[in-house]
C-alpha cells in the first residue's frame, strides 16, 4: 500500500485537495479531525489536557479556540500541549493505516498540517504539498470565523514557509488556479504513485 503524507500551511487548500482525494476513492486520514473527537466530550485527551489548561475545559470538553489562544506565542505550553496530543494522534493514524492494509487499499493519505515540522515525512512513501499565492492564503484565512489578522501571523510563525514545503515535496497540488486544475493535478499523482516500478521515500 502507498502511503501519502498532505501537507500545508494554513489557508493553501489542504481540506479542499483532502475532499478531492476521498472523491477519486482514496482514504485520507485528518490529524484535525482526530484532534477535535479527542477534545470532545468523553474524548481521550480531555482529561489531561484539562489538567494542564484548565482555562481551556469547558463542560467536559476543551475548547479549542480558548486553548489555541493559551498556546499561540507560548512555545513552553505548546510544547506541553503537544506531548499530550502527538501521541494520540500518532495512534490514530496507525490504526487507520492497519485498517486501510485489510481493507487492501492501495492508496492511503495522511493528512498532516505540520507534517514536516514534526518530522513525519520519513513514515509516507511521498510528501504531497498544497500551495496557493500568498495573497490567496491571507484573503482565504482572514475569512475564517475567529480569525484575526495577528491571530494568522502567530500560526504562521510555527509553520515551515511554504517555499521550503514546496522545495521538499515529492508532489504540489496548486490550489490558486481553480478547482478543476486541482483535481487534475491529484488525479496525476494518483496515476503517477500507481505505475509500475514507482519507488517512493521508503524504498529508496
Amino acid at each position: 500500500m502507498i502511503v501519502l503524507g498532505l501537507t500545508g500551511s494554513i489557508g493553501m487548500g489542504k481540506s479542499t485537495t483532502a475532499r478531492l482525494l476521498r472523491e477519486a476513492g482514496v482514504a485520507v486520514h485528518d490529524a484535525d479531525e482526530s484532534v477535535a473527537r479527542f477534545y470532545a466530550e468523553g474524548g481521550e485527551a480531555v482529561e489531561a489536557v484539562g489538567r494542564g489548561f484548565p482555562q481551556a475545559l469547558i463542560n467536559g470538553a476543551i475548547d479549542r479556540e480558548r486553548l489555541s489562544g493559551l498556546v499561540l506565542g507560548n512555545p513552553d505550553a505548546l510544547k506541553r500541549l503537544e506531548s499530550i496530543v502527538h501521541p494520540l494522534v500518532k495512534a490514530d493514524r496507525a490504526a487507520f493505516l492497519a485498517l486501510s492494509r485489510v481493507s487492501g487499499a492501495k492508496v492511503a493519505v495522511l493528512d498532516v498540517p505540520l507534517l514536516f515540522e514534526v518530522g513525519a515525512e520519513s513514515e509516507v512513501d511521498a510528501v504531497v504539498v498544497v500551495s496557493a499565492p500568498e495573497t490567496v492564503q491571507r484573503e482565504r484565512t482572514l475569512l475564517r470565523p475567529g480569525m484575526s489578522a495577528e491571530k494568522f501571523e502567530r500560526i504562521l510563525a510555527r509553520q515551515m514557509p511554504d517555499a521550503e514545503k514546496r522545495r521538499r515535496a515529492d508532489f504540489v497540488i496548486d490550489t490558486g488556479s481553480g478547482l478543476e486544475i486541482a483535481r487534475d493535478q491529484v488525479a496525476e499523482v494518483l496515476k503517477t504513485v500507481q505505475a509500475p516500478g514507482w519507488r517512493g521515500r521508503r524504498l529508496l
